[in-house]
């Protein structure tokens, strides 16, 4: 018998938690949330939640060390992302895209020269407001992305 397929979410920050649960619960995959601040069992109920140490990246390590071929990783982290695609998972951003093998180095990359701007200051580091198509973007891709590895 195969692992069930799981849905690893990056929870702290996560704007997507409750339809991470919602596809997960229906699609019959586990939905595990994972974080260094708590969440409240009673707002997700089905959901597994993990509560790892306060320490930096802590929750990124677990879901590192966690995540397999069976899983779906949604993270907004792009180092996170990385390990997780070394790992064989699915990976998704919040707003529906997908982190794959090939696109990981520029995002790796972009990331580390946006970095670079903030540092010197050429870039106050605002990120984009989440819309209702991100979430809608999601929402099909999380679906499309469980139902590949329940098949």
């Amino acid at each position: 018998m195969s692992e069930a397929v799981r849905v690893l979410v990056d929870g702290d920050a996560c704007p997507v938690k409750d339809e991470a649960l919602e596809i997960a619960t229906r699609l019959g995959a586990q939905a595990v949330f994972v974080s260094n601040g708590g969440l409240r069992p009673s707002r997700y109920p089905g959901a597994r939640l993990v509560t790892v140490s306060a320490g930096a990246d802590a929750a990124d390590h677990w879901i590192a060390e966690e995540a397999t071929s069976r899983d779906v990783v949604v993270t907004a982290d792009i180092p996170l992302a990385s390990r997780a695609l070394e790992k064989g998972a699915i990976v998704l951003h919040p707003d529906g895209r997908a982190f794959t093998p090939e696109s990981i180095g520029y995002a790796l990359s972009m990331r580390s020269f946006n970095q670079h701007l903030r540092e010197t200051g050429e870039s106050k580091g605002l990120n984009r407001a989440f819309t209702a198509q991100d979430r809608s973007r999601f929402r099909q891709e999380l679906d499309r992305a469980v139902r590949r590895l329940t098949a």
